[in-house]
């Protein structure tokens, strides 16, 4: 027998209220959460959670839907080198959210698993069932209500319901570490220079409030996402972890010169803490394509060269955030 089930996480703010979820079936899932907590960790915990629910089933194949790259790859290729370092990573700095990785590690002994890849908010149905409810799970840390936990593993798969456990709080991050990886060869490094682009969940403290527009409460939304560009053509501010992650929306792509297609996962795959030169930046354009919708057109400017270069970006609630990019060096 093969359990398929989908684990997410979910972070309002980021860190903010986080839940997290794992479900098989209507009357086959669960949920948690903590007050303060990361993307990241919701997902992780949802994957630890459905293998302590399911650790009395050792003999099963357990077939976990994810659309983290960061958690599968975490698990699947990270883990093991991290754990012969020390839980550290190659350049010596401590691996993130270990405390969580430490207990999956434990919870996998024995197990035979499978991790499959699904695309986030692309209606597959037991993702988005599962996204539902860390959502759910984080907006009622939010609001200060009860959390539905669901059933747990209950009758549906023939068993009895595994023992309740409830997620300790989640782990501190560091401000700074963050997974690491040797660069692919020829990777096409964010707006033109390598670069910290991280996932907003890389920290463990921001005050996102006061940060949360640019150039004035009376400034326009092109004059507002202007500033967030140039901020982030800026080395100090890719070296600062938190405030990128802040600016980049959690499902942020970019289409490098090469033609590849890069997630925010996979970039924060290829981290390298050089944050680059200085660019500068030509304003070409800044349209209004629709409400709480900003593209950015320019040319930029680094000692490797000039490209031309889009950006798009969305107002996530209060915050603007870069959903899209793309460069194209000039000859």
């Amino acid at each position: 027998m093969t359990i398929t089930a989908a684990a997410d996480g979910s972070a309002l703010g980021n860190p903010g209220p986080a839940g997290w979820a794992w479900y098989v079936n209507d009357d086959c899932w669960r949920a948690g959460g903590w007050p303060h907590g990361t993307n990241n960790q919701g997902e992780l915990m949802a994957v630890l959670d459905l293998f302590r629910a399911t650790a009395h089933l050792p003999g099963e194949d357990l077939h976990i839907l994810c659309d983290s790259q960061y958690v599968i790859n975490a698990v699947t290729k990270w883990m093991a080198g991290w754990k012969r370092k020390g839980w550290r990573k190659a350049d010596g700095k401590p691996v993130l959210n270990v405390d969580l990785l430490k207990e999956i590690d434990q919870a996998l002994v024995g197990r035979k698993y499978t991790f499959e890849w699904v695309r986030g908010h692309a209606g597959h149905d037991l993702n988005e069932a599962a996204d539902d409810r860390a959502r759910a799970a984080a907006t009622a840390y939010q609001q200060g209500v009860a959390v539905r936990h669901g059933p747990g593993f209950g009758t549906t798969a023939g068993t009895a319901p595994a023992a309740a456990q409830e997620a300790a709080p989640a782990p501190q991050e560091s401000p700074t570490a963050a997974p690491a990886a040797p660069r692919p060869a020829g990777q096409q490094e964010l707006f033109g220079e390598p670069g910290v682009f991280s996932e907003p969940d890389l920290f463990s403290e921001l005050e996102e409030a006061s940060r949360a527009t640019a150039g004035g409460a009376d400034a326009s939304p092109e004059a507002v996402v202007e500033s967030l560009e140039r901020e982030l053509l800026r080395p100090e501010t890719r070296g600062d972890l938190g405030r990128t992650g802040v600016l980049l929306h959690p499902d942020f792509t970019e289409i490098g010169s090469s033609g590849r297609v890069w997630t925010r996962d996979a970039m924060m795959m290829a981290l390298e803490e050089n944050p680059g030169g200085p660019t500068e930046l030509e304003l070409l354009g800044a349209d209004r394509l629709g409400e709480g919708i900003v593209l950015l057109t320019y040319r930029s400017y680094t000692r490797s060269g000039t490209a031309l270069r889009s950006s798009l970006w969305v107002l996530d609630g209060a915050q603007w955030r870069l959903r899209f990019h793309q460069g194209t060096p000039e000859a």
